[in-house]
């Protein structure tokens, strides 16, 4: 399948394409990721929970959700809701992803259904989906506003999209640039562009353009000390999530 290149960066995929084979090295580039992934999903599990109404003592509790995870990577997000239960599809417009992401769900005996592509092809081929992850991409799109209504067109109604991102401020400079790339040493120099990232207003206001209601945004806070993230109510300052539902149209009501 060939990158449809309505959303895509060319310049941003290469930077993934050159950091593939990392995916699953919790030390390597992709560290920063392995640690904010237990607080992405903690967050992602309880509002997907709260809002399809899971049974938590199911043990795949999201056995009757589908999730279409946008800008995949290698998978640290489709492995830990496939084994809730859920259908889940992948999708990653860097090439080499794709085949990494595909062995190590084999490894882990999980059956997920990886592609390269775009969101713009899932959609073409009519698609629809109860939830879609679209968590540290829109910052690498070429096209923001017509990603998120590629997005609102592939939720079912009812359905829930959750969009992380990184704030646009002097503190985000020092943390996710200056700290990230250059003291840490985190991440490849050049991976994030700050002009890219996006205020919480501004993306709320692309969200709500695209026909979706906001329901909820919450901060990940990195600490210091105890070298761990952590949920917050009030500080989005760096990074930060929505979360968005798809309202049925009065037409199928």
């Amino acid at each position: 399948m060939q990158a449809s290149q309505l959303s895509i960066d060319p310049n941003e995929i290469a930077k993934f394409e050159a950091m593939a084979e990392e995916w699953w090295d919790p030390n390597g580039k992709f560290k920063p990721l392995h640690m904010l992934n237990p607080c992405r999903l903690d967050y992602i599990i309880e509002m997907i929970r709260t809002e399809f109404a899971c049974d938590p003592e199911n043990v795949k509790p999201f056995s009757e959700l589908t999730i279409l995870d946008i800008g995949c990577g290698g998978g640290l997000l489709c492995e830990p809701m496939a084994r809730l239960g859920a259908n889940v599809v992948g999708v990653d417009a860097a090439e080499r992803n794709i085949p990494i992401a595909m062995a190590h769900a084999k490894q882990s005996n999980l059956s997920i259904d990886y592609r390269h592509g775009t969101a713009e092809e899932i959609l073409a081929g009519n698609e629809k989906f109860d939830i879609i992850l679209n968590m540290e991409v829109i910052e690498h799109v070429s096209d923001p506003t017509g990603f998120i209504k590629t997005c609102e067109a592939l939720l079912k109604d009812g359905g829930m999209m959750l969009c992380s991102t990184i704030n646009r401020n002097p503190k985000s400079f020092v943390m996710a640039i200056i700290g990230a790339e250059y003291v840490m040493r985190w991440l490849p120099k050049g991976t994030h562009e700050w002009s890219k990232f996006f205020k919480p207003q501004e993306l709320e206001n692309i969200i709500m353009q695209a026909g979706l209601k906001m329901v909820d945004k919450k901060g990940f806070v990195f600490n210091p000390i105890s070298w761990q993230w952590s949920i917050s109510d009030k500080d989005l300052s760096v990074n930060y999530v929505t979360s968005s539902v798809k309202v049925q149209s009065a037409v199928n009501i």
